[in-house]
């Protein structure tokens, strides 16, 4: 097999991008060293998270000479993501800390003031001449694939700008921004966007670099060229272990899982299925992302032996979309005795093939100390660190939140909304009370302080759900994701209560959450995934598209 070399620099999550390089039919080598730059034939830098960790990452190694110099020979040389944004003069991110110059241009951030940041999603990467569309495109983009993205920062694009020193690029807009969404010339492909977690297309655009397709000719007529970001719909598994010890995934009414027809299932844990399987079928079916919630402990079981990690390789392997889990990710001492931190545990999901994780009981635990303190970051905190190591896109919070009546703004200490939903005696005031445990314990915290708290944290997007809403089938929490976007920059993700198609225009009509997620509706097989894109895209919503080839 011929062999493509990755250099290792503690990226976020390689597995992906290491799976879809054997499936393309070629053998991965690792960088271990500056000296082993000069033996490799095809580099890949991938890259995630903080310019200037990474960028620091490299100098301290003393790889960036050498990175320099395989580039200047010819070789081939493909940056992903913070390895594209290492080929220029340096970031706004960090001021202080240089790129690798080879283009005098600099990365500024997403303006935010109308749109969430970070830019979590999938969105184009097209070239265009004069206003038109090229018939000619490079390393198998194509005009109507759309690609996934998640980063804070960018180049601008300036017409004509890049294209005069000899570059291809191709574009893609946030918003009222144009930015390099991806870039070539000569022995080098550079994507902003993560080629291997972009399905189909992205397999198309690796396979490209790797044979040395550099320019192809377009023989399809575009279906979609608008541009922009899509509505991203999400598939959630919460996987649990059931009665006979084997790990299922389930779905609960407000949190409780188990089945309410009494003698004929025992009231057994439901299971709807298993967990690597549902994920693949909801990859097949064009899910945006699939989402893994851990509801068991495992307390007993070894860190490096955690089913949930094994569940993630086995996935990763087979499905090219981002995969996020949830459930256990915090300070915790293993069966022998050794004590790991919420980073170390993070660190082994991201290996094993995650590329978020999501902190639930414990990030509503690091606000009530947050406030304690006077508003005051420590850095210490499991979002902190994970943030600070692997970016804000790669932490989550997920947030459970419940209703609580009062009979006017005044009764209460926390934040309120006027709500068309009357309570049991009348009331027209509602505040959401945070909750932990699975939604057991209620807390003295309310919604919009947590999302604040955690956003200051270093958070990266917000999965809102609602248990009010769990199970119901009844549609999403309006009233709770227009209060909960009104407070932060960040993307929330609207969660709990969908049963049908129409629920996810809905919650798209009438708020600006930035995606949707669905659980026992596709567990059930009542409706798939595809099923809601078809009727997002007739009520004029721009999806991605499943592509085949």
């Amino acid at each position: 097999m011929p062999t493509v070399h990755l250099l290792d620099y503690v990226a976020g999550n390689v597995r992906s991008l290491v799976n879809a390089i054997e499936k393309l039919g070629y053998e991965v080598a690792w960088i271990k060293s500056p000296e082993e730059i000069e033996h490799a034939e095809k580099l890949i830098l991938p890259g995630v998270g903080h310019f200037g960790h990474c960028l620091s990452q490299l100098s301290a190694g003393n790889f960036l000479e050498p990175v320099k110099k395989h580039i200047e020979a010819g070789k081939p040389f493909m940056g992903i993501c913070v390895g594209l944004q290492a080929l220029f003069q340096g970031s706004e991110e960090d001021p202080n800390v240089p790129g690798l110059g080879l283009i005098p241009l600099r990365l500024k951030k997403f303006d935010d003031s109308d749109k969430s940041v970070p830019h979590i999603g999938w969105n184009s990467a097209r070239t265009v001449q004069d206003g038109k569309l090229q018939q000619s495109n490079f390393y198998g983009l194509r005009p109507d694939s759309k690609y996934y993205y998640v980063h804070s920062y960018a180049v601008p694009y300036e017409a004509g700008l890049l294209e005069k020193e000899g570059w291809s690029v191709a574009t893609a807009q946030y918003g009222e921004e144009v930015f390099v969404g991806a870039l070539a010339r000569g022995n080098v492909l550079a994507t902003q966007f993560h080629p291997e977690k972009s399905g189909q297309a992205g397999l198309r655009v690796i396979g490209a670099f790797l044979s040395g397709q550099q320019i192809q000719v377009l023989d399809i007529s575009p279906t979609d060229t608008r541009d922009g970001l899509t509505r991203r719909i999400i598939a959630c598994l919460d996987v649990r272990t059931n009665d006979q010890g084997d790990l299922v995934v389930t779905k609960g009414d407000q949190y409780d899982v188990r089945e309410k027809d009494g003698v004929s299932a025992g009231g057994q844990v439901r299971n709807l299925g298993k967990p690597v399987d549902l994920a693949k079928r909801y990859y097949q079916q064009g899910a945006d992302e699939v989402t893994f919630l851990n509801i068991t402990s495992f307390r007993n079981c070894p860190l490096k032996d955690l089913p949930m990690l094994e569940i993630l390789r086995r996935t990763s392997r087979s499905v090219f979309v981002p995969l996020t889990i949830g459930g256990g990710i915090r300070d915790m001492v293993d069966t022998d005795g050794t004590k790991f931190s919420a980073l170390d545990v993070a660190t082994m999901y991201f290996k094993s093939g995650a590329d978020k994780i999501s902190i639930g009981s414990d990030a509503v635990i690091a606000a009530e100390e947050y406030y304690k303190r006077g508003k005051t970051l420590t850095g210490t905190t499991a979002i902190e660190q994970i943030s600070k190591a692997y970016g804000k896109q790669a932490v989550v919070v997920s947030v459970d939140p419940k209703r609580v009546y009062v009979e006017s703004p005044e009764s209460t200490s926390h934040h309120t909304i006027k709500t068309a939903f009357s309570g049991p005696n009348g009331e027209d005031t509602c505040w959401y009370q945070c909750t932990i445990k699975g939604g057991r314990e209620a807390r003295d915290l309310d919604v919009r302080q947590l999302v604040q708290a955690v956003e200051a944290m270093g958070a990266g997007e917000i999965l809102l759900n609602c248990i009010d809403k769990d199970g119901t089938n009844s549609g999403f929490d309006i009233e709770l994701i227009r209060d909960v976007k009104a407070a932060v920059k960040i993307p929330v993700i609207a969660s709990s209560g969908a049963g049908n198609p129409g629920h996810f225009a809905e919650v798209f009509e009438k708020t600006t959450t930035d995606a949707a997620l669905g659980a026992g509706m596709f567990h059930r097989g009542e409706y798939t995934v595809n099923d809601v894109k078809t009727h997002l895209a007739e009520r004029g919503f721009l999806v991605r598209k499943f592509e085949t080839d």
